[in-house]
This record gives structure tokens, C-alpha cells and sequence, in this order.
């Protein structure tokens, strides 16, 4: 009766996996978008050497893919040009079908507290309420990662809520900047857009970045190894490659076409490490999703805590200044929001204009729109007896003092080393600086302060980064 029994047991459990549906991730789901004119991956769980027919409704193909020993398979399928709404089948015995998938431009949203910001909810940015009753894009679409941690690489994401076309009731929790990134976009190429949100508040790089790639930073190495022989999800998000492993590597290999990223404020004590660290996790990125070029745009760190009312050293310039040097990084793009911080709060209620920043430079770099997406970047400096002449990048039609004030936000220092407020007149495409205080100046620096008072700009209304001409040590080194 009772080998009976276990037979009939064996027999369902056979029965159960030969009719077993296809499971996939969570990141694939109804209202998804697809890179366009890509070959994306697609992933999941079957029975053991089973064979698993996908049916794509853009092209009408099939494509069959053998699961291996453990269940997992993976393809890759060919995407057309933006388009849709279509259907891709999934077929292993039994049919799973996923609707009203759109092909576009994925963009990855990372980093800290101020990409996290939402519309609503905790962040109620400038005229939330306005902007939610408008948040009518159904052909963006919207999925968020959960906050999570791991001391080793997932393969599963924390998603609660799946893809989400956009519209009043979906938007109020999305990251603020993320949204206004991809509506400016939208309404200048009329493309479907997929905004995948991971981002975790109050968070260094060093968590974001992957253990081989951090091990190649030797203040990090023996700390990676103990990291990763302690499995677990930690409480402390602060723990170098917890949100690389939880929050990132899940999402890999889901084609996107790049990522924005804001981030940096953990990491203003260390913003000379960040000149290491911050190129480093780009590329860490882009090796993992195997595209060496994937474009990352990302935010300056904005203006923040009391004004100073003397010149002198400041963590976040120097984070600003790490920022301005990882732009030598090829395919990245940086949005300086200098002007539109908060003294007295660290999450700026203006995410529009963040957003906004953000897009110029995708629609130019990505999109091939002429048009101007930069203020003025430090270009290079000469002595001229007792005055400093400036030069820049991306003055684009001349410099300007904003509402044609006096130029403020200008030091200078002779050789020792002591800086003072300075005069500074525009030139053409130059700045000249002097001051009586420093009559053999030797160096200049601009919005060098935690929060500056600066109103250099260019003719496009877009501000110039802050900058130094100087490579004296800093107070993070």
C-alpha cells in the first residue's frame, strides 16, 4: 500500500513539473518596456532540460531556448524600432503570455536619497499636486526596486509593485527626478520610456560598486573578503557592495540604454577617494551589463548648509570637484544644480529643472538634438601680472552674470595659499579675476563653498560647475 502510494506521489510531482508555467523574474512583467533596436535578454525558471518556445508579437518568431540542469535558461531576442503595445509568449507545455509591452528607451535611476524622492509621499517637491494631476504618460512606464541589502550577488530583485504605465495614481512615489528626466524626453521624441528606480537614501558609492571592482582599491580588498564570506542581508546599508548585490545585480543583463544617477553627499568626506571610486563604479557597471559605452548622467552635488561669509576649504566643493573630473570619463554627462539647492534642506524641493538638466544632456548626447545642455566648464587659466585670466567649455554664446549682477562667487590666492574674495569681469568667452589683497595671484577658485554665492552662467541660462585652478591638498585628503 505504501510503494502504491509513493508511486502515485512520484507520478503527480512528475505530472506537476512537466506542466510547470515558465517563471520569470519580476522585472518582466504586463506594461514592461524593451530597449529598442537591441538584442535583449529575457530569463527564467523551467524544468530541467525543458524546452521553452518564446513568441514575440513585433516580429512574429519564435525562438527556443533548452533550460540547463538547475531549471535557469536565457536568450537573447531582437527588438524593432519604439513601438507597440505587442506580447511576448512564453510556452514550456504551458502558456504564459505578457500584454501591452512597449519598445523604447530604458534608463536605469540611481543612487541616494535625492534620485529616491518622490513626487509625493516624503519629498512633495515644488507644486506636487500640479504635477501629479498632469502625470498623464501612459507610454512611460515606471517600476521600482525595493530598498535591500546582500553580502552577496541576488539574482532576484525586490520589486513589490510591477511595471506601471504612468498616469496621476501610479507617479505620486516615483522618484521626482527620474519622472521630469523622462517626460522632458517624451514630449521633445514622443518615444515609449522605461524608468527602472533602485536607489536607497543616505547611501555611499562603495555599497553600489561590486566586490571584484572594489577589490581593486586596496583600502578595500580584505574588507570585500569578509564582507562575502558572512552571507546575509545587513541592516547597514552603508556596507561597501550590500546594494551593488541586492539592488543592481538582479537587474543585469535587462538591456537599458543608460543610467542617471544622484548621488555623492555620503561621500563628501572621502571626495578624494571619490575621484577613484565614483569612475570606477561606472565602469563596474557597464562591465557587468557587457556595453562598455552605456551613456551615465549624473547630478552635481547642489548648493547646501549655512553661506560663509569668508572663502576657505569645503567637503562638498571637493565632491563637486571629483564629480567635474569623472566627466574625463567617456559617454558621461554631469548636471550642475549649483543654483537651485536648499540652504536648510538637503532634499531640494526643485526636481523639475534637475530633471530637466539631466534630459538636455541626454536629448543632445544620446538623441543628437543641437542644443545646449552645459553651462560654462572650467577650461584652463593664465597669469597676467596681477590678474588672472579664466578660460572655458561650453560658453555658448558668451558668458553672463545672472539678472547682469556683478559676477559673484570668485577667490583668489597668491602663493600663500590664502584666499580672498576677488573682483571678476567677463571678457568674451573669459573670466578676468584680481584682487588688491593678492597682488602675485597664482590661483582662482569659483562657488568653492559648501554653498556658494555664484551667478556665473552662459547665454543658454545653464550655470557654470564650480572649479579650482589650484591642485593644493584638500581638506579630504
Amino acid at each position: 500500500m505504501r510503494s502504491r502510494i509513493a508511486f502515485v506521489l512520484i507520478l503527480f510531482s512528475t505530472f506537476q513539473n512537466a506542466s510547470a508555467k515558465v517563471i520569470l523574474p519580476l522585472l518582466f512583467s504586463d506594461n514592461m518596456v524593451l530597449q529598442q533596436k537591441d538584442n535583449v535578454a529575457l530569463w527564467g525558471q523551467s524544468t530541467i532540460a525543458k524546452s521553452v518556445v518564446i513568441t514575440t508579437s513585433w516580429n512574429h518568431k519564435k525562438f527556443t531556448v533548452v533550460s540547463n540542469a538547475d531549471g535557469s535558461w536565457k536568450i537573447n531576442v531582437p527588438t524593432p524600432k519604439p513601438g507597440g503595445p505587442y506580447t511576448i509568449t512564453f510556452n514550456d507545455g504551458e502558456e504564459l503570455v505578457l500584454n501591452n509591452i512597449l519598445i523604447g528607451e530604458v534608463w536605469l535611476c540611481s543612487g541616494q536619497s535625492n534620485m529616491e524622492m518622490p513626487i509625493e509621499g516624503w519629498g512633495k517637491i515644488k507644486n506636487f499636486k500640479e504635477e501629479i494631476t498632469a502625470a498623464d504618460f501612459p507610454n512611460i512606464r515606471l517600476i521600482k526596486v525595493e530598498k535591500s541589502t546582500s553580502t552577496q550577488p541576488l539574482t532576484q530583485a525586490n520589486i513589490k509593485e510591477r511595471w506601471q504605465p504612468c498616469s496621476p495614481k501610479t507617479v505620486a512615489d516615483f522618484s521626482a527626478v527620474a519622472y521630469f528626466f523622462a517626460r522632458n524626453i517624451q514630449q521633445h521624441h514622443n518615444i515609449p520610456i522605461g524608468l527602472i528606480q533602485t536607489a536607497y537614501s543616505g547611501t555611499p558609492a562603495e555599497s553600489w560598486t561590486s566586490g571584484p571592482a572594489l577589490k581593486t582599491m586596496p583600502e578595500y580588498a580584505s574588507l570585500v573578503d569578509v564582507i562575502s564570506s558572512k552571507p546575509g542581508a545587513p541592516n547597514d546599508s552603508h556596507i561597501p557592495t550590500v546594494l551593488f548585490n541586492a539592488m543592481v545585480n538582479p537587474l543585469i543583463p535587462y538591456a537599458i540604454r543608460g543610467v542617471i544617477w544622484y548621488q555623492g553627499e555620503a561621500n563628501d568626506r572621502k571626495a578624494q577617494q571619490y575621484k577613484r571610486l565614483f569612475p570606477l563604479l561606472i565602469n563596474d557597471w557597464r562591465k557587468n551589463w557587457g556595453n562598455k559605452t552605456f551613456p551615465f548622467f549624473y547630478v552635481q552635488l547642489a548648493n547646501f548648509t549655512e553661506a560663509k561669509a569668508e572663502p576657505g576649504g569645503s567637503t562638498w566643493a571637493e565632491l563637486r570637484e571629483a564629480q567635474l573630473q569623472t566627466l574625463q570619463v567617456p559617454h558621461t554627462g554631469m548636471a550642475v544644480t549649483i543654483d537651485i539647492g536648499d540652504a536648510k534642506d538637503i532634499h531640494p524641493k526643485n526636481k523639475q529643472d534637475v530633471g530637466l538638466r539631466l534630459a538636455l544632456i541626454a536629448r543632445a548626447k544620446v538623441y543628437k538634438e543641437k542644443l545646449v545642455y552645459s553651462g560654462p566648464i572650467y577650461r584652463s587659466y593664465k597669469i597676467k601680472s596681477d590678474k588672472i585670466e579664466i578660460m572655458f567649455n561650453h560658453t555658448h554664446g558668451g558668458l553672463q552674470a545672472k539678472n547682469n549682477d556683478d559676477l559673484k562667487g570668485f577667490s583668489i590666492a597668491g602663493e600663500d595659499k590664502k584666499f580672498y574674495w576677488a573682483h571678476a569681469r567677463i571678457k568674451g568667452n573669459k573670466i578676468i579675476v584680481w584682487c588688491n589683497k593678492a597682488e602675485k595671484p597664482v590661483a582662482v577658485r569659483y562657488a568653492w563653498a559648501n554653498n556658494p554665492e555664484c551667478n556665473l552662467y552662459n547665454k543658454a541660462g545653464l550655470p557654470a560647475s564650480p572649479f579650482r585652478t589650484d591642485t593644493w591638498k584638500g581638506i579630504t585628503e
